[in-house]
């Protein structure tokens, strides 16, 4: 009996030291660069506000579909979608809690996406947010993204994306 369960510990040990422990999907390392149109007015908006707060704008909830381009003009090439929310997260000055999908859908990275989840002062001129996963190439990825308003006709917005992706 003693031996029987020596062998099988010894042979849990072989199998352990064979296989390995699990690794990490690796991700691509990638810099994207794009542009993300936020539109809230007009006929065919981008993104919806869902909840109004109780005071100014804090607790202000809006949803997004955001076109994402190769250019700042809307009429360039569509790369992605950024899909999420954003909500006024200050009783104070505009600083919101952005958490979005970026769903590539043209060019090498095309069905992968990039979870972005971080604090966007509206003030600060380029602003840092986490790349906190993804999917298909980009499966467990880390890094962050660099944005900036390049155009803003409230509520609208056209915002340029860094993303650097690890």
């Amino acid at each position: 009996m003693a031996s029987c369960k020596l062998y099988s510990a010894l042979l849990a040990v072989a199998v352990v030291l064979t296989v390995g422990p699990a690794s990490r999907p690796v991700s691509a390392a990638a810099h994207l660069h794009f542009y993300m149109h936020d539109v809230l007015t007009g006929s065919a908006p981008t993104a919806v506000q869902v909840l109004n707060g109780p005071r100014g704008h804090f607790g202000d909830t809006i949803v997004i579909d955001d076109v994402l381009t190769a250019s700042e003009s809307r009429s360039s090439s569509m790369v992605g979608r950024a899909q999420g929310h954003y909500i006024w997260a200050s009783t104070g000055n505009p600083e919101l809690l952005v958490t979005m999908n970026v769903v590539l859908t043209s060019g090498p990275y095309a069905g992968s996406s990039v979870t972005v989840v971080g604090r966007d002062d509206i003030g600060a001129s380029v602003r840092e947010l986490s790349v906190v996963g993804g999917t298909g190439q980009f499966r467990m990825a880390r890094g962050y993204v660099l944005w900036k308003t390049v155009s803003l006709d409230h509520p609208n917005a056209v915002l340029e994306l860094d993303v650097y992706v690890m």
